[in-house]
């Protein structure tokens, strides 16, 4: 398997039906959110400093995630919508695709923030170098770059 992480420049040239109807069986409709707010313009991650990767198994795309510039604190960037497919979990590609997006952020960011309420997750973004903090209801977990 040799997955390849890249940027996405543009969501509506990238076929994410499996990573939405995957992610809803599991009871998530974050990634069905992000299809929904690209398309209407809401969040395009195209501010400064943003950008959304995906990580591709060939010409599927197997895990996503983006990054938000935070409007309460500029020096900061919020990781939204981090989804991957989960037969292609613990094969080290949601890893991958964080290192894209931390070494993205770097020199424009302090930190990468973001939110959870899922036991995975926490146990995720801890073994992925995120602190658990809660410094505000927005915030469950902390990267400082």
């Amino acid at each position: 398997m040799a997955i390849e992480v890249r940027r996405i420049s543009d969501l509506k040239e990238v076929d994410v039906s499996k990573l939405i109807q995957e992610s809803e069986k599991e009871g998530y409709r974050f990634v069905s959110r992000l299809a929904t707010e690209y398309e209407d313009g809401t969040n395009r991650f195209s501010e400064q400093g943003e950008a959304l990767f995906g990580a591709w198994d060939g010409e599927e795309i197997v895990a996503i995630g983006g990054l938000n510039r935070n409007t309460k604190n500029t020096d900061a960037a919020r990781l939204q919508r981090a989804y991957t497919l989960p037969s292609y979990r613990r094969k080290g590609i949601g890893r991958e695709l964080f290192q894209a997006l931390f070494v993205h952020a770097k020199g424009e960011f302090n930190e990468i923030t973001t939110k959870t309420e899922s036991a995975k997750a926490d146990a995720f973004y801890r073994a992925n170098g995120f602190q658990f903090d809660e410094r505000s209801p927005d915030i469950t977990h902390v990267y400082s770059l």
